[in-house]
């Protein structure tokens, strides 16, 4: 499969798993080696590298912005191979995220 062909099943999974998100498409000639998609869901979000094969290899800085981003939040190099996989982990990272108690005026 190709990574355009595999791209929309995986948006329409986790339209499915995450109900009235966002997902927006990420512009890598503005930054290179941006992951593929954001995906913002209520006060949490999470990126994605979409890959055809787990056996493709990253691009320049793919690597570093999935660390870094992993860091801040949740990002994963996805493909069919392991989609359900990490389906997975963003709903439990998700559902561990406590955002920082906002003070009422």
């Amino acid at each position: 499969m190709r990574e355009n062909n595999f791209q929309p099943v995986f948006m329409r999974k986790l339209r499915a798993t995450f109900p009235g998100c966002l997902i927006l498409k990420n512009d890598s000639s503005y930054i290179q080696g941006i992951p593929d998609l954001l995906l913002l869901y209520g006060d949490r979000w999470a990126a994605f590298e979409v890959k055809a094969s787990e056996r493709e290899p990253y691009q320049a800085n793919q690597e570093y912005y999935i660390d870094m981003l992993d860091d801040m939040s949740f990002a994963a190099r996805v493909s069919p191979e392991n989609m359900a996989k990490v389906l997975d982990a963003v709903q439990r990272a998700f559902s561990t995220y406590r955002p920082a108690r906002v003070l009422k005026r």
